[in-house]
């Protein structure tokens, strides 16, 4: 993924149509790496999603508090895969104490998806974030 979160916030700041908040949302979704074939997996498969997501969790380091955690995600629905990316510039490659405590939907709500996304979509960012935090969960025990 080629943009970091503080870059992501920027660009969304700027763009005052809703219009070309999804247009962005939709071209973050774009630079998501592909994911193997292997990936799309039963074990991946988010559960709580109206379109389909996959999201790979690799560890790096710990056990416990210095373990990092990476992931890469997809999903079949263009938005969907914009806030896919969302959710990974905001975890991926931090410790799994720095996941538990970030506030992910507080930056959802920053960005004003919280209020613009259909209730179907909220509740996949929600199923999505929780298992970002059920990964990181797994990953201090």
């Amino acid at each position: 993924m080629s943009e970091n979160l503080d870059e992501i916030i920027a660009n969304f700041e700027v763009l005052d149509e809703w219009d070309d908040r999804y247009r962005y949302l939709i071209e973050l979704g774009r630079t998501l790496a592909p994911l193997p074939q292997e990936a799309y997996s039963d074990a991946n498969k988010v559960r709580g999603c109206a379109s389909q997501v996959w999201l790979e969790t690799t560890r790096e380091g710990g056990p416990g508090e210095a373990t990092l955690l990476h992931f890469r995600g997809d999903s079949d629905a263009h938005i969907v895969r914009g806030l896919v990316a969302l959710a990974l510039a905001i975890h991926s490659g931090r410790s799994a104490a720095e996941i538990l405590a970030t506030d992910a939907f507080g930056i959802y709500e920053r960005l004003g998806l919280a209020a613009h996304l259909t209730p179907q979509r909220s509740n996949g960012v929600r199923s999505m974030i929780e298992r970002i935090k059920n990964d990181a969960r797994a990953a201090l025990a």
